[in-house]
């Protein structure tokens, strides 16, 4: 029997174990039918009675890991993701199987696009913006020479307020909203949009300090993990040099990553990885002295205080003769100048030693069509906070430009 018939043949029996569980639950029967069952009793029996029930581990194990090195790719990969949602045990052995993107540059399941990125190479993006109803749409790249397919990974959308502006963002693209069940974080910017804030939905890790605001009370209870209560984490601060003079030229912006140590761009460098999405109270987390409220961190980060956290600058673009612009060389992957294009590296300001560190790209962002957007990011920030980032880029911005 072959891979493909082999996991056709599991599809089927567990999908037809779901439907006929769903009937049970929801008390569809057939008119011969007078006693309707127990539902959990019922999936038990349903388990029993499949062939894959008994299976060895070690053989379910090989099947598993056949099954996720032969659908490396989007859209076969979503086996790899049906596998982990047919049982606990599946689960946990597809979780032990597939790796984070950092090892294996691979967006799988839902946390991955809170994780960083692969070290040393790109993970290719694009953003499509929709004017119509102010919207963004983040996807994986499946074709390099085409933005026409594309995994879907993310979605924001903006809304202005009176004294802000925020951008929610979340898993689902077709309800962007704080009280959907997909919301993942915001940003939110000041009046000026010359400096914003993102925001986590939820702790990165056991030392993530919430921010208390209005829009925290207003978030549902509904999250992707909704044991943990929703609140405001922040996890980066993005600000835009002042452009007083009006002198023409790129815009320059820094961004300090709160929860990414500086030493996290070095060789060996480990910034901190997301495994799970937390079930825990956070009124029981333990604090950590690098979060910090949004405004103590911002005047530390301007006084050149950054605490040991990791600081991004953009690169400084060459002025080309020729054509009579600034220029960056991104490798084709941008076609069109505009003021939002953008490469960011670290900055020696992080206290590190000044190497080839600090001339790799981490995330770079740019045009290539009239509301296409690429996003390329990399170790050690992840696909919400790159996307949160290039976010910022969107918003205008009077005072520096």
């Amino acid at each position: 029997m072959s891979l493909k018939s082999i996991f056709q043949d599991m599809k089927g029996e567990f999908g037809s174990i779901s439907r006929k569980s769903f009937d049970v639950k929801f008390g569809i029967r057939s008119r011969s039918q007078r006693v309707v069952q127990d539902t959990t009793s019922f999936r038990v029996d349903a388990l029993k009675q499949s062939c894959w029930a008994n299976m060895p581990p070690e053989l379910l194990r090989d099947v598993l890991m056949r099954i996720e090195a032969s659908d490396d790719t989007w859209p076969p990969r979503k086996n790899v993701v049906s596998c982990a949602g047919v049982c606990k045990n599946w689960r946990e052995i597809m979780k032990e199987i597939v790796k984070s993107p950092e090892v294996s540059g691979k967006l799988t399941f839902p946390i991955s696009l809170k994780q960083p990125g692969q070290r040393g190479s790109l993970l290719q993006c694009y953003i499509k913006r929709s004017r119509s109803n102010q919207t963004y749409y983040l996807f994986l790249g499946l074709n390099q020479a085409s933005t026409d397919d594309g995994k879907f990974l993310l979605a924001a959308k903006k809304c202005r307020r009176p004294t802000c502006t925020d951008y929610i963002i979340s898993v689902n693209a077709e309800d962007v909203s704080k009280g959907n069940s997909g919301f993942v974080g915001k940003l939110r910017s000041n009046f000026l949009g010359t400096k914003f804030t993102i925001y986590d939905a939820q702790p990165t890790n056991t030392g993530a300090k919430v921010t208390k605001c209005r829009s925290t009370r207003l978030v549902n209870m509904k999250q992707v993990s909704p044991r943990v209560p929703a609140g405001n984490y922040p996890v980066a601060h993005i600000a835009y040099e002042l452009n007083v003079l009006g002198s023409r030229g790129p815009r320059r912006m820094q961004c300090v990553m709160d929860a990414i140590p500086a030493r996290a761009v070095e060789p060996g460098g480990v910034a901190p990885t997301q495994t799970e999405f937390l079930h825990s109270n956070p009124d029981s987390f333990p604090s950590l002295p690098f979060f910090r409220s949004t405004s103590t961190r911002m005047e530390n980060f301007e006084s050149g205080e950054n605490g040991g956290m990791l600081v991004l600058r953009n690169k400084a673009p060459r002025w080309h003769e020729q054509l009579q612009c600034w220029c960056l060389n991104f490798n084709g992957r941008v076609t069109v100048a505009s003021v939002k294009n953008f490469q960011l590296v670290a900055s020696p300001e992080n206290g590190v030693a000044a190497g080839q560190e600090h001339e790799n790209v981490i995330l770079q962002f740019g045009k290539v069509g009239k509301d296409v957007f690429t996003m390329d990011y990399q170790y050690p920030i992840s696909a919400f906070q790159a996307f949160a980032i290039c976010l910022s880029s969107f918003d205008t911005k009077i005072a520096c430009e």
